[in-house]
């Protein structure tokens, strides 16, 4: 009796500990609800309509590689203009702007300007995260800035050499997120004052995002950071685990993925690779193991910054060879043996997420691609060009697409009719 008791109370904690308490069909933060890019959305299209893919609205904006969180109604991102990092809240009915906030001054970088992260919508806040690592809470309602804090200046840092990108991870009371530095490589701070709460580890943030997780029925917040991944206690921060994951660079840009109670995924480009990791538990604690790995310029999958979405024991991904090459891959692989089920060489580079048994991909020649989930071969079911360069993940809520470049954001249809 105790252990059903048990094994409820940490269900219901981790509902409680989800960012945003979502309503149906929201997509309140990066890769959405569970942070793993799936959505549970059925009855969608399996290919664009004969004229094209149907686009609701069309809303100009600003250069940003921030992605979309859809919630409450709203569509919210990040982009800079020739002054200023902002906030932009959106009607996601129509593209209609309800409000922007100035939340820093225009952020520079070589490999690209503008913010970096998507915003997180959660408890009536937008958490957003700046190219230099301003962190900010926003009244969902209004913009109106409820505080700020400079999480390099107050942890003696400097931000990652191509920028800030850590989406933000709001758990229960707490905003998490990569602080990559001596002091901090993880920090977590109040939702409703902006104080640091807990600080953990130490070294380069490298640009992955956190993420909540269920790992041996305990939820924790798993972070891949420039060099290792760490296991962390939610409320507390307390380390429970790690495992080093050093990559040229700290090009860890890709999420952690959950494979099941006890295992993980970890992927990154520059020609590192791949590896699953067990989380044992014993009388001493947890620790984590290496049970798989494929590395080097010959690893099966080398996700440079799409992070793989997994589906009936499977896992689709992009594959990219090269230091940050131009030659990217789709492939499958079959979870039980690790084993390549199919690729599609030269797919070329995109951001994918799953639904309804299908991969929605956008493209960053500016295409959007419907492909069949499935293990028996690649299918590629339809292919459009919508808009300009985009590197960001596509957002799905309520039988609607969003996707963005550095000039717009678009509404796309994509519930059957």
């Amino acid at each position: 009796m105790r252990k059903i008791w048990r094994s409820s109370f940490r269900i219901v904690v981790m509902i409680s500990l989800v960012a945003a308490h979502a309503n149906a069909g929201d997509w309140g933060q990066f890769l959405g609800p569970n942070r793993n890019g799936v959505s549970t959305e059925t009855g969608l299209i399996n290919a664009w309509p004969a004229a094209g893919p149907k686009i609701v609205w069309r809303t100009p904006l600003g250069v940003s590689m921030s992605g979309v969180a859809v919630a409450e109604g709203a569509a919210f991102t990040m982009f800079q203009d020739e002054t200023s990092q902002y906030v932009v809240c959106l009607n996601a009915a129509d593209g209609k702007e309800r409000w922007r906030t100035s939340v820093a001054p225009k952020y520079e970088n070589a490999m690209g300007h503008g913010p970096r992260a998507t915003p997180t919508v959660a408890e009536g806040y937008v958490f957003a995260f700046t190219g230099e690592g301003i962190l900010v809470a926003l009244k969902v309602a209004d913009g109106k800035q409820q505080w700020t804090v400079n999480v390099p200046k107050l942890l003696s840092g400097k931000p990652n050499e191509y920028g800030v990108s850590c989406s933000p991870l709001v758990t229960s009371d707490r905003v998490i997120v990569h602080s990559g530095t001596k002091a901090a490589a993880v920090a977590a701070f109040g939702i409703a004052d902006g104080k640091l709460a807990w600080k953990v580890g130490s070294g380069n943030a490298g640009y992955a995002s956190p993420v909540l997780m269920s790992l041996n029925g305990e939820p924790q917040i798993v972070s891949l950071t420039g060099s290792s991944v760490l296991g962390m206690e939610p409320k507390s921060g307390k380390e429970l685990w790690s495992f080093p994951f050093p990559t040229e660079f700290d090009c860890n840009t890709a999420s952690p993925v959950r494979l099941d109670e006890q295992h993980l995924l970890l992927s990154a480009g520059e020609n590192h690779g791949s590896m699953v990791l067990a989380v044992k538990v014993d009388k001493n604690g947890a620790k984590a193991e290496e049970i798989w790995s494929s590395l080097g310029k010959d690893s099966q999958l080398r996700a440079e910054w799409q992070t793989p979405v997994i589906h009936d024991g499977h896992l689709y991904g992009l594959d990219n060879q090269g230091g940050a090459g131009p030659i990217t891959n789709l492939v499958c692989l079959r979870l039980k043996d690790h084993k390549t089920v199919w690729q599609k060489n030269r797919f070329g580079k995109s951001n994918l997420i799953l639904a309804d048994g299908k991969l929605f991909l956008t493209t960053m020649t500016g295409e959007v691609v419907i492909v069949e989930a499935s293990p028996q071969e690649f299918h590629e079911l339809s292919r459009a060009t919508i808009m300009e360069t985009t590197r960001q993940a596509p957002a799905l809520a309520d039988g609607h697409l969003f996707v963005r470049d550095d000039n717009e954001v678009l509404c796309i249809e994509v519930k059957a009719p």
